[in-house]
């Protein structure tokens, strides 16, 4: 699954780093923490792997 917005593709880079083990669950919120407990980390790979050229700031 492709990012929607610019937002919703760095909450789940942050996510990823989380499940690597590069930063603190403890420090995900939101968007972040919730993709961290429902998504596999391949999911979250392809998600923060989105071109964000094209991408708006935020999804409506």
């Amino acid at each position: 699954m492709k990012a929607q917005s610019k937002a919703q593709q760095r909450a789940a880079g942050a996510a990823l780093s989380a499940k690597r083990g590069e930063s603190k669950v403890k420090d995900l919120q939101g968007a972040s923490k919730e993709m961290y407990d429902t998504m596999s980390e391949a999911e979250l790979e392809e998600m923060a792997s989105t071109d964000h050229d094209d991408l708006p700031e935020r999804s409506d």
